[in-house]
């Protein structure tokens, strides 16, 4: 009898077993047919935008009008979007797919730029337009192959959960006929790159103008070594390490680095001038000892030391012991944003921690700075009445489209919101609008005590 009850005993666990992992097997197929679907779809509709933005692209070649022109570009921009964002929900993570998301990047940068200027009174020039019909034809190349790659798909009924697998283990025995389209798309599209040198499409990215401002002669190692042991407060030499960036480089720097004990210090210094792009130190903070107005003086000294003058203190934040401080340079009394510098100095000793300069070397240069066509009041119209304006400064700022224009910036507050406000000062546009939270800012003095929220960031 004890024999028949625990056979049935077991009889009825198998059963269960078996039934449990019958569920789990289901539940997984179904969450497995989902991420097939969700792939399939993300790979089927970035197919067909390719389709939509080669066939827009053409049009917006046959147009004439402008008021034509701009809605045309604005729908460019758009499909390139909806690309980028389709090639993001593939599993193509761990495939190098940089080159096509950054040629649909570039293609929607250039038609946004393009949309949002007044094309009536600043057309297309021979340039652009040459760009245009050049992404007309890489565009159509890039469609081809994407088709060739969805016919193959469609033919052999292959999945995506295969792609994914292949790409997580590396197996090169498994059929990847998906991953070698996507391969051959990518390299189509870094051909592109070379052919668009000279096209107005690079002139969308700062790489043309990168570091052109640098001054002084060329340093040696030996040279770096020193300018490091006093930038990382080191005084054993033998304990920096100085490795030379590698050929083709934007940039020529030494990247000077490290290690005592708990602390550890990395520098990147320019070769030309042998100017500091990037300091970081890195040992822990005791208890602070000096106020963060006494750390902005020591911030204040260590730019004068490494030759940054002119430069207003933006804004003073503190992070535990350490004080964060961001400048601008300041030309003929006009704040100019994208010249700027942030400092870390530590509130124990009141030593240098970091400095982030590369804004400052990318775009410093002597402006020939326009007189306002508006003056302050004209431009104070322009603002929304209910807005309650507290401060007011002259600013030089990049636009929407990447230029740089001079402003009037107004610090005001909305009920019990603060906002920083941006009018051109040549023909009254409301060029930008910014709501101000979370982080302390001073415009004047940090004496003064007076500190506002700020989006601001190095």
């Amino acid at each position: 009898m004890l024999r028949w009850i625990l056979i049935g005993v077991l009889t009825i666990g198998v059963a269960g077993t078996a039934f449990w992992g019958y569920q789990e097997h289901q539940e997984k197929n179904a969450i497995l047919i989902q991420a097939e679907n969700n792939y399939q779809r993300a790979f089927h509709e970035l197919s067909y935008h390719m389709d939509l933005l080669n066939d827009k692209i053409g049009t917006a070649l046959a147009m004439n009008s402008k008021e034509s022109l701009s809605p045309q570009m604005i729908e460019i921009w758009r499909l390139t979007s909806e690309a980028v964002s389709n090639v993001g929900q593939l599993p193509l993570t761990l495939m190098p797919f940089n080159k096509t998301e950054e040629f649909l990047s570039k293609i929607g940068d250039f038609t946004y730029r393009t949309a949002v200027r007044d094309l009536n009174n600043k057309p297309l020039n021979e340039k652009e337009e040459s760009t245009l019909r050049s992404l007309y034809k890489q565009s159509g190349d890039l469609k081809d192959e994407l088709r060739k790659v969805q016919n193959t798909v469609l033919d052999e009924d292959l999945r995506w959960m295969d792609v994914q697998l292949a790409l997580a283990t590396q197996d090169e025995q498994s059929d990847n006929t998906i991953v070698d389209g996507f391969k051959t798309v990518e390299k189509k599209v870094e051909g592109f790159a070379e052919s668009n040198v000279d096209s107005a499409l690079t002139g969308t990215s700062a790489e043309e103008h990168q570091y052109e401002n640098l001054d002084g002669e060329k340093i040696n190692k030996k040279e770096a070594v020193k300018k490091g042991k006093a930038l990382l407060n080191v005084k054993n030499k033998n304990n920096l390490t100085v490795t030379n960036s590698g050929k083709g480089a934007d940039l020529p720097i030494y990247s000077i680095s490290y290690q005592n004990g708990n602390k550890s210090g990395y520098l990147d210094m320019s070769q030309k001038g042998g100017h500091p792009l990037t300091l970081l130190v890195n040992r822990g903070v005791s208890e602070q000892k000096i106020s963060l107005n006494q750390g902005l003086e020591k911030a204040k000294q260590y730019l004068e030391q490494y030759n940054f003058d002119n430069m207003t203190l933006f804004q003073s934040n503190q992070f535990d012991n350490v004080g964060v401080y961001s400048f601008l340079y300041n030309q003929d009394g006009i704040r100019v944003y994208s010249d700027a510098i942030e400092v870390k100095v530590a509130l124990d000793h009141g030593d240098l921690l970091g400095l982030t300069a590369r804004n400052y070397f990318m775009n410093h240069k002597k402006r020939n700075i326009p007189n306002p066509e508006l003056t302050s009041e004209e431009a104070k119209d322009k603002v929304n009445p209910n807005v309650n304006i507290n401060e007011e400064h002259m600013a030089i700022i990049d636009n929407d489209v990447g230029d740089e224009v001079l402003v009037y910036e107004f610090l005001g507050v909305l009920g019990n919101e603060t906002y920083r406000i941006f009018i051109n000062a040549m023909d009254g546009t409301e060029e930008k609008v910014e709501k101000l939270d979370g982080t302390e800012i001073n415009f004047a003095s940090i004496t003064k005590g007076r500190f506002m929220s700020s989006l601001f960031s190095v």
